[in-house]
């Protein structure tokens, strides 16, 4: 990943971008906002880890530039403030994630690995290493190009499984997310497409694409 780090602390900004370096990241630090404005407007960054207070402003400054440019850069919010109201108000402008300080090195770059998951807002198509999901036709095809022929409800469980690739989906997060449901209805209704759909899957020569996760739900690799 392409990572714009704005954190105005040189001990801790050596120590992240070190980190963040040895993990094969590509990582600008940048110790004002201003200076991370420069680098928004020269450049483009898959994800943004953003201080929220700098001395010469703040790390929403460089939420905004970003949103309104309308870049797709992920951005994860840094401070030390971790009460309910703030964790709102960064999300509410525009975070995709929050992280108070002091937290543990592990932990950052767990959500940053859940970050870089997540489909940009600009993204079309969805991908792993054996499907392709076009989001505009609703289409899927294989590694090889073959087609799919899945319904609508079979084509939005596997879109959901692979916006969080490679981590489990609960059922009551599908049910949710698929069929629109708040609470559970007491069926085995995602069991049930998920057993479909993977028969579908098995029958193109794609086996064990999606995998159960004991406690957790489904989850594609």
């Amino acid at each position: 990943m392409r990572i714009l780090l704005l954190e105005d602390d040189l001990e801790t900004a050596s120590a992240l971008e070190k980190g963040l370096s040895l993990e094969g990241h590509q990582v600008c630090v940048a110790a004002r906002a201003r200076d991370a404005l420069g680098l928004v407007t020269s450049g483009a960054f898959d994800v943004a880890v953003l201080d929220v207070a700098v001395p010469d402003g703040s790390g929403y400054d460089v939420l905004a530039a970003l949103r309104a440019a309308q870049r797709p850069t992920q951005v994860l919010m840094l401070t030390a403030r971790g009460s309910v109201a703030d964790r709102v108000e960064g999300l509410d402008r525009g975070a995709d994630d929050y992280l108070v300080k002091p937290f543990s090195f592990a932990e950052l770059a767990a959500r940053l690995r859940a970050l870089d998951r997540r489909p940009r807002a600009n993204a079309t198509e969805l991908r792993s290493d054996a499907l392709a999901l076009d989001l505009i036709r609703r289409t899927a095809t294989t590694v090889h190009g073959e087609r799919l022929d899945l319904t609508p409800t079979e084509f939005s469980l596997l879109a959901a499984l692979l916006r969080e690739r490679g981590a489990p989906l609960s059922r009551r997060a599908l049910l949710r997310e698929v069929w629109g449901y708040e609470f559970d209805p007491g069926t085995n209704v995602v069991d049930v497409h998920v057993n479909r759909l993977r028969r579908k899957l098995e029958d193109r020569g794609l086996e064990r694409v999606i995998r159960t996760v004991r406690g957790s739900g489904y989850a594609v690799e």
